[in-house]
């Protein structure tokens, strides 16, 4: 057998749609749902801690989430019970995955939701009296703003860095400080207060564009780092949902990173297929993605684990009431409304991973 024979059936072989992973099967077009799903899955720590609290409320979501991960150790999987328990009633409408991700962990235990769960401060100084102002609030997903439209490239850690920069406002955008009565210069700043676990980082990439008094997706290459420093904690990347299309027609799909074999791969749906090959080649390197949406970073050294925010007050819990409140809750700014997103799914295949590239800086 010579070498171009063996070269182009390793090729075969690694394009092969094998995997160590099952697909979902879903009872209509729920992709934004699957991936979240399939990242829930693939994060250790939330997986083991539903499985500790599912049997604790039978009628819980935690109880259809470890269900749905047990089997999904075995075999596919159907989401119908979660897509129920969530509300969904057209399987048909197309949904935001962002925002389906904070509506599961409003549902989970306390225990498996706090591995997401961050703390920011949000501090505003008068420049004229020096009053200061902080409001701490918890979060799930941090939401970076992608910036000018006509931009072609993004930066994920530059805007990671923009977002926590002090800024000061004047003019127009003032404060009003309540010791001078009267709006004033000021300068805010955003401090994370407690990183979490796995940190959750949205590129908002729908924006509203003034000209054509409409949303649009902005399509430009992010630039996705895979790693991460904040407050002393080091973040690895291990999942990035995609979005694909636009606001006529989107379709999720989710990479993801496996603890159990360390490989990387494509969640699509009711197939999983390998990707590895793609991520080897750019480990300790940017990604450049189109398509990019989600990002979930994993903390790999840092805080002391005495800290991890079990001590931190439930944002969301399980009970009846609460579930009740996070049905009722308003629409995010920071997140696409799910009207906007109200078309047919259509799948990615024939779409090139990660748009056909991995640039290495």
């Amino acid at each position: 057998m010579n070498r171009y024979t063996v070269m182009n059936l390793r090729e075969k072989l690694e394009n092969l749609s094998v995997s160590d992973y099952q697909g979902l099967k879903s009872p209509g077009l729920t992709c934004y749902l699957n991936s979240v799903l399939q990242v829930l899955f693939m994060t250790e720590d939330f997986r083991e801690a539903v499985k500790r609290n599912c049997s604790e409320k039978p009628t819980s979501i935690d109880a259809h989430l470890g269900d749905l991960f047990s089997m999904l150790e075995r075999e596919m999987a159907q989401t119908h019970n979660i897509v129920i328990k969530l509300g969904i009633k057209d399987v048909y409408e197309q949904r935001d995955a962002a925002e389906y991700f904070e509506k599961i962990l409003c549902r989970t235990s306390p225990e498996a939701s706090k591995i997401f769960k961050g703390e920011l401060n949000h501090k505003s100084t008068c420049l004229k009296c020096n009053k200061t102002d902080d409001s701490k609030n918890f979060f799930w997903v941090l939401p970076l703003s992608i910036g000018d439209p006509k931009s072609s490239t993004y930066s994920v850690r530059q805007g990671l860095n923009s977002f926590l920069k002090v800024q000061t406002v004047c003019e127009d955008n003032q404060m009003f400080c309540t010791r001078c009565n009267e709006k004033q210069d000021a300068k805010i700043e955003y401090e994370m207060t407690h990183p979490p676990d796995v940190l959750v980082l949205l590129l908002k990439r729908f924006s509203f564009d003034y000209q054509q008094n409409c949303y649009v997706k902005l399509q430009c290459k992010a630039k996705v780092v895979q790693t991460l420093e904040i407050k002393n904690c080091r973040y690895r990347l291990y999942a990035v949902v995609h979005h694909y299309g636009d606001l006529m027609g989107g379709h999720y799909t989710a990479d993801i990173q496996s603890f159990e074999t360390g490989n990387w791969y494509c969640f699509n749906d009711n197939t999983v297929k390998s990707v590895h090959k793609l991520y080897s080649k750019s480990e300790h390197k940017s990604i450049s993605s189109t398509t990019a949406y989600l990002l979930m970073y994993k903390m790999v050294s840092g805080r002391d684990k005495k800290t991890d925010g079990s001590a931190l007050e439930p944002y969301c819990g399980p009970s009846d009431e609460t579930e009740d409140r996070c049905n009722e809750a308003e629409p995010r700014e920071d997140l696409i409304s799910e009207h906007l997103l109200q078309t047919e799914s259509r799948k990615a295949e024939g779409i090139p991973h990660l748009d056909g590239e991995i640039i290495r800086n």
